[in-house]
Order: structure tokens, then sequence, then C-alpha cells
């Protein structure tokens, strides 16, 4: 009965982390607060190889913008300078996660963090809404290398959890007069090889937790990755639509209430 729980949390989690991971309001942090709430104990890679279920919704939505750039990198320079940012705009946050990953777990995965962070997050983003430079990049393939190591700089902020990989990578580059729509293209696509590399990082190192008890904390993992990834598919379209239309101004009040909930709830004493 209890191993039943357990996939039923490794479900819910699933899901809350396909729904957040490309909204700006911190998918590892809101599994870090549901899992406080709920009292749901998940095994020590979960939060992190999960993420990948929700990244392979964006393979599926882009798939034709991926195909588009593999075939093109023999031929079209435009590819090759899209592929080349991904890759420089993924190297900081690679290099730091590998050095300072233990740190931030046994540190900084705690519910009042994720709550200061998911507040001071909502202010920035608030403020930058407001005080962005008119945008001279439209389109994520005229998107500069520099500018895309740039943004990989900003990433490496997403290393807190509360702060949202999506969010610093977003709001940095609409700071650097990226348009919205462009900067939250080039923040999925950037979260390929992110959580990519963060899936393997984690298993690797995880690998005999995963295996013990007969597989069952890697039967967890598969059941969060599979619904992630449901979850992932019906969100990536809306959020583009939301993000359009009303900028990001909903989800920057969204963290803000949010934190001070949660910061009320857990706050020591």
């Amino acid at each position: 009965m209890d191993q039943w729980i357990d996939f039923l949390f490794a479900a819910l989690l699933g899901i809350i982390e396909g729904l957040t991971e490309f909204l700006p309001v911190s998918s590892t942090g809101h599994l870090i607060l549901a899992e406080e709430l709920t009292g749901a104990q998940t095994p020590e890679p979960f939060k992190v190889m999960i993420q990948l279920g929700a990244v392979l919704a964006i393979c599926i939505v882009y798939f034709a913008k991926i195909r588009e750039v593999i075939l093109g990198l023999p031929s079209k320079p435009e590819a090759r300078r899209f592929a080349a940012g991904v890759i420089v705009a993924f190297i900081p946050a690679m290099i730091l996660g590998a050095l300072f990953s233990d740190f931030i777990k046994s540190v900084l995965f705690s519910p009042v963090t994720v709550s200061v962070a998911l507040v001071v997050g909502g202010v920035l983003m608030l403020l930058a809404e407001r005080y962005r430079p008119v945008p001279t990049i439209s389109e994520v393939d005229d998107l500069p290398v520099q500018t895309a190591l740039k943004i990989g700089l900003f990433q490496c902020l997403a290393l807190m959890p509360g702060v949202s990989r999506s969010g610093a990578t977003i709001v940095g580059a609409m700071l650097l007069k990226v348009d919205r729509k462009a900067a939250a293209e080039f923040s999925f696509f950037l979260s390929m090889p992110t959580m990519l590399a963060a899936f393997v990082w984690d298993g690797w190192q995880n690998r005999d937790v995963l295996l013990s008890q007969g597989g069952h904390e890697l039967a967890q993992v598969a059941v969060g990755f599979l619904f992630a990834f449901l979850a992932g598919l019906l969100v990536v379209r809306l959020f583009l639509g939301i993000v359009s239309k009303m900028g990001f101004a909903p989800f920057a009040w969204y963290r803000i209430v949010v934190g001070s909930l949660m910061l009320m709830l857990f706050w020591p004493g």
C-alpha cells in the first residue's frame, strides 16, 4: 500500500513539475514546497531528474525547429549561430552546477529559502517588466552568440531553488533587449542541454539509490517523469500566449503571493 502512495505522490509532483517548468515561478521550488506540505518522500535525485520529462515536451512542440537547425548546420550560418548560442549559454550553469550541486542541495533546498527567492524574484520581475529597454531582437534566430552567453550567466542564478531557471533567463534576455516571446523561446531551447546534463549527472551520482529496494526509487522517478512530460505538453503554448498578451506581471504577482504565504507558514518560530 505504501508503495502505491509513493507512486501517487510521484505522479502529483510530476504534474506540478510539468505545469511549472516553463513558467517563471520555479518548478524545483514548487516541488520542495509540495513535498514539505504533503509529507511526500521521494528519492534524492527525483526533483532534478523528472525535469527532463517536461523538457521532452518542448522537444515535441518544437520538433520542426530542432530538425531545421540540425539539418541546417552544414550549410546555414543562422543554424550554426543558433546552435552555438545554446551551447555557450549552457556552459556556465553546467560548470557551476557540477562544482556546487552538493552545497546547493544540502543548504539551499529548504522551504524558507524557496519562499524568499519567490518573493524577491517576483519583485525583480515586476521591475524588469516596467523598466526593460526597448527590444532590438525579436526573433530567436537573430540572437548573437555574445548575448546568448550573457543569458547563460543569468541562468546560473537559478541554481538557487526558487529563483526559476526560465524566470532568470527570460528576465535576463529582456534586459539584454530581447523581445518577450523570443526570450521565452530561447529559454525553452536552453532547457534542453541544461536538463539533460542535470538528469545524467544526478542519475549517475545517485545510481545506487535508484537501484536499491528492488528499483522502487527508479520507478518513482519514471512515474514523475511521465506525468511531467504530459503536463508540460499542456503548458508551453498556453504560456507563450499569456506572455505575448499580458507579459510577466501575472507570474510575478503569483510568486509574491505564494512566497509570502509560504514564508508565514515556514518561517522559524
